[in-house]
């Protein structure tokens, strides 16, 4: 799995020109789900990310994760996240798992994300044209892949 994590101000999508989520302070995760991908991979990031220190303390430190924050969350699937562009100028997604299973990692990742932090998190819509409106606060943007835990 891969996800971009951005540290936000405000975040919003939109479907066919209406907002379906929206959020304020927190973070917006962009996800991309990989063929090799399983369980495990969607425990250890979901865990890397909400315990994430990226937002400042009283000093303005970043030693505060989403849960020290109380902030939202928004997870919006992205399988361009895996888009390999060695050869030619087209990029190739041989990488990115198929819908079924996509869709269902998404799924089974933004439900594990809720049961950790205790709340509901926004989503996107899987596999729809989406229009994302990200306020990056910072900007503090984090790429992680499962692949290299170290």
């Amino acid at each position: 799995m891969r996800a971009v994590i951005q540290r936000v101000s405000y975040g919003s999508v939109k479907v066919e020109g209406k907002i379906i989520s929206e959020i304020n302070h927190g973070m917006v995760v962009l996800l991309g789900i990989d063929i090799d991908d399983n369980e495990e991979d969607i425990s250890w990031l979901a865990n890397k990310i909400i315990k994430l220190r990226i937002f400042g303390d009283e000093k303005k430190l970043m030693n505060n994760s989403l849960i020290n924050v109380k902030g939202d969350l928004m997870i919006i699937s992205q399988f361009t996240l895996f888009a390999k562009t060695k050869k030619g100028s087209r990029p190739s997604y041989t990488n990115a798992a198929k819908p079924p299973k996509a869709n269902n990692y998404y799924n089974f990742f933004c439900d594990e994300i809720e049961s950790l932090l205790c709340k509901k998190v926004k989503r996107g819509i899987f596999g729809a044209d989406m229009v994302l409106n990200i306020e990056n606060d910072g900007p503090v943007t984090i790429y992680i892949d499962s692949k290299s835990k170290d």
